[in-house]
């Protein structure tokens, strides 16, 4: 099992003590430096109160991002797979033009 690492973050003046893996540190700190940027974020907005509902609200944007960023991720996949058939033909196109 990999060494485990105890860190304390703060995430909206709260301290947390997690235990994670000592090379997942430093995205783990970038994690919850990004969930607290999107809390205070809705927080300073000031339609949201309760930190309950502020953490709700910063679960479903950053969901909402996640699946757009994959939904993303999947079209340019189907992309390039087209870039590529179309490659492939255009390359088997000019060995027959050689060919001729």
């Amino acid at each position: 099992m990999k060494d485990q690492e105890s860190l304390s973050i703060k995430i909206l003046e709260k301290e947390y003590r997690v235990a994670c893996p000592a090379e997942e540190k430093e995205t783990l700190i970038a994690s919850a430096n990004m969930l607290n940027e999107k809390l205070n974020e809705i927080k300073s907005k000031g339609s949201v109160i309760g930190t309950e509902r502020i953490a709700v609200m910063a679960a479903l944007n950053m969901s909402h991002e996640l699946l757009n960023s994959q939904a993303l991720t999947e079209e340019h996949a189907e992309l390039n797979d087209r870039i590529d058939s179309l490659s492939e033909k255009i390359d088997n196109t000019m060995r027959n033009i050689k060919l001729i």
